[in-house]
């Protein structure tokens, strides 16, 4: 008997399914290599191994660019989709018209020179020598340049890297978005830096083992409700989480004269992971349990970071389980909260900045890495363009490379246009926080009594179960009832430093 249509349209949509998820098991298999290569793999190693992801990157750009892939998609493009088949296929096309643009020597070139740079990079930070990394740094950007003018040469390059990070937000939205920020943030840090309000900024001033560390981030992750069936913790030189709804690991990193900044970054990575965690277990392998691009990782991640672990319940719950990590530790829970939320006057590290001063970091990298990927700025100038454009941002002018244009691992990725999302993930964060806060009864409270269930239900109700169904507006829209907007953020900090700077 012969098939009917629809039955025939239902098979040919299971075997571009079954396409996708291979693809999508081969990019797990890489992520996996690439953990491994930050976190455990031997210094020697790195030769194989930029062979083995430069293999596997050829391997998953051809499966994704071959004629199989075109015809089932030009297939199901004219057939009745429902809504969930339908942007599983509008996911696919996007990513497979970017990636049949650009050939497969120069995908594997871009992978086996990120793996040969990652280890220049970390060289450079411990020698505090920018020109050890200057060299494959060019290299990195002279390919970037190369797949983005494979890609759309009639389109400014920047933009189309920016899309690998956030392909439904307008290159032009995130400029005017950081730009408000820096318009309305800066006052707001003048005034803090003017106020004679005295903080418990001492609260945590000394030094702390960093084993004993390790075991205080994860006592902050038991709290937080961190399933350890599906994840896990190690260190690395720049804290990242990676994985899938069943394994998505954390790391972070210590340092014995900041207690802060690694609990602060394993918070950070919590919220990466508890997004990766809610993605739904039936759609992996496919555009529907996968997570929704850079903003909305980064919104969840902030909103962990700082909605919850900066705040006053938080503290006033935590408190007790540093005092005893660390008995030399006297902060009452205000102490700890007043300590966690200084603004600094003199911090250089993006990832210890307040939820101030950190958007005018931010803002730094993405003008000097536009002006990179332009060829408006040399690799050469780079150190001191950073100490330029910090002593005009924070008033501030770092001493060394390593505290400077060293301290983060994004370009030795190739990761040019995934700064912005930062900022625009703190300002989604601040939004879906407050619509959260209004929807569930005393969230304050709730999180005083280290309950964090149902702000984790509702963050999976309203965002991690859709996966990439949604374009990034609409999974915005869908959550809030509004657009895209930075006055949540701007209302929140505005008024929470104003609380506590008498302002």
């Amino acid at each position: 008997m012969a098939q009917s249509t629809a039955e025939t349209d239902a098979n040919t949509y299971e075997q571009f399914l079954e396409k996708v998820r291979r693809i999508e098991n081969l990019g797990a298999g890489a992520g996996v290599l690439q953990w491994d290569q930050e976190v455990k793999m031997p210094d020697e190693g790195i030769e194989a191994r930029s062979q083995q992801l430069s293999t596997l990157s050829a391997v998953i750009h051809e499966e994704f660019t071959d004629e199989e892939m075109g015809a089932y998609l030009n297939e199901l493009e004219s057939t009745d989709l429902d809504d969930e088949q339908a942007a599983v296929v509008r996911e696919i096309r996007r990513q497979y018209d970017r990636k049949t643009r650009v050939p497969t020597e120069l995908v594997e070139e871009i992978s086996r020179t990120t793996s040969k740079a990652l280890p220049k990079w970390k060289e450079a930070k411990a020698e505090d020598d920018f020109s050890i990394f200057a060299p494959i740094l060019e290299e990195l950007i002279e390919l970037k340049k190369e797949y983005a003018e494979h890609i759309d040469p009639d389109a400014d390059p920047y933009e189309v890297l920016f899309a690998d990070y956030e392909p439904y937000i307008e290159l032009e939205k995130a400029e005017e978005m950081l730009a408000r920020l820096r318009e309305e943030l800066v006052p707001l840090i003048d005034s803090v830096s003017d106020s004679d309000a005295e903080l418990a900024t001492d609260a945590f001033a000394g030094e702390f083992d960093p084993d004993t560390q390790e075991k205080l981030a994860r006592d902050a992750l038991d709290v937080l409700g961190y399933d350890w069936d599906r994840g896990r913790l190690d260190t690395a030189p720049h804290p990242f989480s990676t994985g899938n709804q069943f394994d998505a690991r954390v790391t972070t990193r210590f340092d014995e004269t900041d207690l802060l900044g690694g609990l602060t970054s394993t918070i950070h990575e919590f919220g990466h992971a508890t997004y990766t965690l809610g993605l739904p277990d039936e759609h992996y392998g496919t555009p529907l349990g996968d997570s929704r691009d850079l903003t909305v990782h980064e919104s969840q991640s902030r909103l962990w970071e700082n909605h919850v672990g900066r705040s006053r319940a938080f503290w006033e719950l935590f408190h007790p389980r540093v005092e005893e990590r660390f008995p030399d530790v006297e902060a009452s829970g205000e102490d700890a909260y007043e300590a966690a939320n200084q603004v600094h006057d003199d911090n250089l590290i993006r990832v210890e900045a307040d939820e101030l001063t950190y958007h005018m970091h931010i803002v730094l990298r993405f003008e000097i890495e536009r002006e990179l990927i332009e060829g408006d700025l040399s690799v050469e100038e780079i150190p001191e363009t950073w100490n330029e454009k910090m002593e005009e941002f924070l008033g501030i002018r770092p001493d060394t490379d390593a505290e400077g244009c060293l301290q983060d691992i994004h370009w030795s990725h190739g990761s040019f246009g995934y700064f912005p999302t930062y900022s625009l993930g703190s300002v989604l964060a601040a939004q879906l926080y407050a619509n959260a806060d209004e929807e569930i009864d005393d969230l304050d409270g709730k999180i005083r009594e280290g309950e964090f269930d149902p702000l984790r239900e509702w963050l999976v109700e309203n965002v991690h179960r859709h996966g990439a169904r949604y374009t990034t507006p609409e999974l915005i829209e869908e959550a809030t009832d509004e657009a895209f907007t930075a006055d949540y953020f701007l209302e929140y900090v505005t008024e929470k430093y104003g609380e506590l700077y008498d302002l």
